[in-house]
């Protein structure tokens, strides 16, 4: 039989391939100061408004020796979280993420997905180093450098969860290939580059419809599914060592950092009511990726969380950046 042996959650963003002093030197700012944001409460706002409510502490959230330092908190965590991941010798890792129209449109926009193919391709990049552009620079280091990649998949394990879950009460969309000039989206490409070490581990690709509208599963929704996988998991008949991960998040692109500690406190507590209840107001903009999360905790409850490293990632006097968090479960 097998069992869920461990768990884990991480951010996959652009922030995280990006070198310190793109960080230090505000890489990320002409982008935010053009993008639309939600505020803390979900409001639709810009940049500048962002700017007028920041409180007077703000320079200092983004002084240079801070960025430095938590630069070097997110590779030290990225570092420990691939360790745990190679120590927990898994057979297979379920991945939660969600599709930014990478594979999915929208013609086609599915609110649970499973991809069951033998692998999954990864798209080609100019090696990490050869644009001037800092952002091209963080995007090309998801990807292989050169060539596609095609990266193996645990085909019946993904058999298994898909009847597990349609008997479960889940409808859900599936695929075995993918189409011309597609390749596997960032939340997937992040966990092989940087969440894995020497030989990939085979993956079961999981896709939640976090960000368009009108099919976005409730959190409700989201934990229930976590925890049907962890059902699933037990009833698998095959002897292995199986993991889940969840790809993405937690606030972005306004960094919500009391709200983000509430979700940690929460998935060491086992509080499946917090997730459940969890307003959709701040499920909005980038942190709707916080649902792979809620995923993963229904999904974790039989586990302890053996650590968690959130570094609340600033990048701009408007306090926008990422919630960037790492966490291991056992």
């Amino acid at each position: 039989m097998a069992d869920l042996v461990a768990a884990f959650g991480t951010s996959h963003s652009p922030m995280l391939a990006a070198r310190v002093q793109d960080w230090v030197e505000g890489a990320f700012t002409g982008r935010d100061k053009a993008r639309a944001f939600v505020d803390l409460d979900g409001n639709p706002c810009r940049y500048n408004d962002l700017l007028a409510k920041a409180p007077a502490d703000a320079l200092e959230r983004i002084a240079p020796s801070l960025l430095t330092r938590r630069h070097a908190e997110t590779e030290a965590a990225i570092a420990r979280l691939r360790d745990d991941v190679a120590s927990a010798r898994l057979d297979a890792l379920i991945v939660v993420g969600d599709d930014q129209q990478e594979l999915f449109d929208s013609t086609n926009m599915p609110a649970i997905g499973i991809f069951h193919g033998k692998s999954i391709r990864n798209a080609p990049a100019e090696p990490a180093g050869t644009s001037p552009d800092p952002l091209a620079y963080a995007r090309a280091r998801f990807l292989e450098a050169g060539r596609p990649v095609e990266y193996p998949c645990d085909q019946a394990l993904a058999h298994h969860l898909i009847a597990a879950l349609q008997e479960d009460g889940f409808d859900l969309s599936v695929m075995d290939r993918l189409a011309d000039g597609r390749h596997e989206g960032h939340a997937f490409s992040y966990v092989h580059r940087f969440c894995m070490d020497g030989a990939p581990i085979p993956i079961v690709p999981l896709f939640l419809n976090a960000y368009y509208p009108p099919n976005q599963p409730s959190p409700a929704r989201c934990h229930a599914l976590g925890e049907a996988l962890a059902r699933a998991i037990a009833r698998y008949p095959q002897p292995a060592r199986l993991g889940i991960m969840a790809s993405g998040g937690l606030s972005h692109f306004v960094v919500d950092e009391a709200f983000d500690r509430s979700l940690i406190a929460a998935m060491r507590d086992r509080d499946a009511a917090f997730f459940r209840a969890l307003s959709l107001a701040k499920l909005q903009s980038g942190s709707s990726e916080i649902r792979n999360w809620i995923c993963l905790a229904g999904a974790a409850a039989p586990l302890d969380l053996a650590w968690a490293a959130y570094i609340p990632g600033y990048r701009t006097p408007a306090l926008t950046g990422t919630g960037l968090c790492f966490a291991a479960f056992r």
